[in-house]
């Protein structure tokens, strides 16, 4: 049985936007991280509620949603998730603007 996703937040611009979040803002990310943890890869694709998208115009990094408001942009490496940027602008994390 695998213990689930291993989660890297050590990109010094991830870890910026994630501590300027407001109080509520963190409780959902926070949620959502401990969530994808103890998920399978299968399961992160395929759940409704993070949305694994492929971004186009960066091969190899997607985005989920992290709370109602904001998604990440990740990309996969072996066993472990990345996590490079925080985006509240649906289409900045598209690279769209």
């Amino acid at each position: 049985m695998s213990e689930g996703i291993r989660l890297d937040l050590n990109f010094p611009d991830f870890q910026a936007q994630l501590f300027a979040l407001d109080a509520n803002e963190l409780r959902q990310a926070i949620k959502t991280l401990r969530k994808v943890s103890g998920l399978s890869w299968e399961q992160v694709y395929a759940d409704h509620g993070l949305k694994w998208e492929e971004l186009k115009s960066m091969k190899g990094r997607f985005t989920i949603r992290v709370t109602l408001r904001c998604r990440a942009v990740v990309t996969r490496e072996g066993e472990y998730i990345r996590f490079f940027a925080l985006h509240f602008d649906h289409d900045s994390a598209y690279g769209r603007k």
